[in-house]
């Protein structure tokens, strides 16, 4: 690949322009140049933001979140209703941006519209009654009225990866916004141009200016500075680097939700529709080219099905068109970068040495692109190497002969990760999917209907995250519960004149009066 000094511009170069204009940064620590995974072309290059910088934009922010806290909730919405049509004004363009900078095929970028749009709506319809405050019970009816409100933090920094440019951004930063707060956001240097050209939209929207901000530059350097600043953090990430956030944020006493990694399974049992389920399959195990936090990247197969469904698996997977470039023939596009093909070739050839069997694909295909690598499904694949355990994050899935529903559930539950899982039944689903210890599980699908279900939180259990996105939870977080409790008629401090061992005995026969009306 050329580097990117040597890089040409890409024939979209123009849309990219204008952009850097938006990045917070007045120092320029240096400049990050951004080249489409494709072939190489120079997408642009940005401003780097310095630690300064960083600290310049959360103080602007801060600023800003003042006026816009004070605002009712019904005035904060606005921007967001008109944000969810620029976006299907400017579909075409932001699906060649997103193209542009994460190699990805156009149909998975248009999955990236389609969920920005929906959860826009969503918290446009569901934001102001979860934010609302409410009465709740108290411990002394008529006396005591009690209300629950919710205030937001202050300054949200929000921490975002390359494999999803519009909808992580999106989705973190959106209900912060909803609710009051500002927002700090650190994309990836690869996929920058994206993220600005959100920020430019939500500012044409109607979102004051210095309220959201967008810093650029290193995790190790702009992230850092963020997470030393902010007054939430909200990461999405690898479980190693989410750990480090984290204890950053405890040590600075201050919240925070990870989206972290994932060794996702599939069960199909033995009386699973496996037409079905190996067309399903084929889509959650490669979308994205599998650069996707839940996709599948392990499928145990009962015994009986076993034959029936990797035939036709495989079937499906060898009819996957590899492609570049932005057009819609593609079902997979390319790897974000040399890197990450790095880590795949050697997953693969590390389990090939030890003993696995390739099925179909395994190789890289330098002849579509710099990045390109095929499809591939193993098994006969052991605890001794690394593609058992370790999310390989790229498009490689091995398969597991089980004979038994309970040896499946085992396997499953074997991993550090509990991010997403997918079960294959026709009886049988919901009572293996509450067996499972993952924070999301798909009957008769792979990710999508429950990613979709935007009602319903979303997130990880074990070393897979803290937290959750989606639904009421997901608004929420971004607030801080204040409890305010007003006493009428009398107090429940003990009276002048009134002995203690007497007003003892009166609480304790109100609290046996209390105790039933709870």
């Amino acid at each position: 690949m050329s580097t990117p000094h040597a890089a040409q511009r890409h024939d979209a170069q123009p849309q990219a322009q204008g952009l850097a204009d938006l990045v917070s940064s007045t120092h320029r620590a240096g400049e990050v140049w951004v080249s489409s995974p494709f072939d190489g072309t120079l997408v642009g290059t940005l401003p780097a933001s310095s630690d300064e910088d960083v600290h310049s934009a959360v103080a602007a922010a801060r600023d800003a979140h003042q006026e816009w806290a004070a605002r009712p909730v019904a005035e904060r919405v606005a921007p967001l209703l008109e944000f969810r049509e620029l976006v299907l004004q400017h579909s075409e363009e932001l699906l060649d941006l997103v193209q542009l900078e994460t190699g990805k095929a156009r149909s998975s970028a248009l999955e990236e519209i389609a969920d920005i749009v929906l959860w826009s709506s969503y918290l446009v319809h569901h934001g102001p009654r979860a934010l609302r405050s409410q009465r709740r019970s108290s411990a002394f009816p008529l006396l005591t009225r009690t209300t629950e409100h919710h205030k937001p933090i202050g300054v949200v920094g929000v921490i975002t990866p390359w494999n999803y440019p519009l909808t992580l951004p999106v989705t973190d930063s959106l209900p912060a916004l909803l609710a009051g707060n500002a927002v700090v956001l650190k994309p990836d240097e690869q996929t920058s141009h994206t993220a600005l050209r959100l920020l430019s939209l939500l500012r044409h929207a109607g979102i004051p200016e210095d309220l959201m901000q967008i810093v650029v530059g290193s995790g190790p350097e702009a992230g850092a500075a963020l997470v030393d600043c902010a007054d939430y953090l909200m990461f999405t990430g690898s479980s190693a680097t989410g750990a480090r956030v984290a204890a950053r944020c405890a040590e600075r006493l201050i919240g925070f939700s990870g989206e972290l990694g994932g060794k996702n399974p599939m069960l199909i049992l033995d009386d699973a529709d496996t037409s079905r389920a190996a067309a399903t399959a084929a889509q959650s195990c490669f979308s994205n080219a599998g650069q996707l936090c839940v996709s599948i990247e392990r499928i145990y197969i009962h015994d009986s099905v076993w034959e029936e469904f990797t035939t036709r698996f495989l079937r499906r997977v060898s009819q996957l068109k590899l492609a570049p470039g932005l057009t819609w023939q593609a079902d997979v596009g390319s790897l974000i970068s040399e890197q990450q093909l790095k880590v795949v070739a050697e997953h693969v050839e590390d389990a090939v040495e030890k003993g696995a069997t390739v099925l179909t694909g395994g190789k890289p295909r330098p002849d579509l692109g710099p990045f390109f690598y095929e499809p591939t499904v193993l098994t006969d694949v052991t605890e001794q190497m690394a593609l058992h355990s370790t999310e390989t994050f790229g498009p490689v899935v091995s398969l597991y002969r089980v004979t038994s529903e309970e040896e499946a559930i085992a396997a499953a539950n074997d991993s550090p990760y509990g991010l997403n899982a997918s079960v294959f039944s026709a009886k049988r689903g919901p009572a293996v999917a509450r067996r499972l210890q993952t924070g999301s599980v798909n009957i008769n699908d792979g990710y999508a209907a429950s990613w979709i279900s935007l009602d319903a939180p979303m997130g990880g259990m074990k070393r897979s995250g803290v937290g959750r996105r989606h639904g009421t939870q997901g608004i929420l977080k971004y607030t801080e519960s204040q409890t305010v409790a007003r006493q009428r008629f009398a107090s429940v401090a003990r009276p002048a004149g009134v002995g203690r061992r007497l007003w003892a005995q009166m609480m304790l026969r109100g609290i046996n009066v209390l105790k039933r009306l709870r």
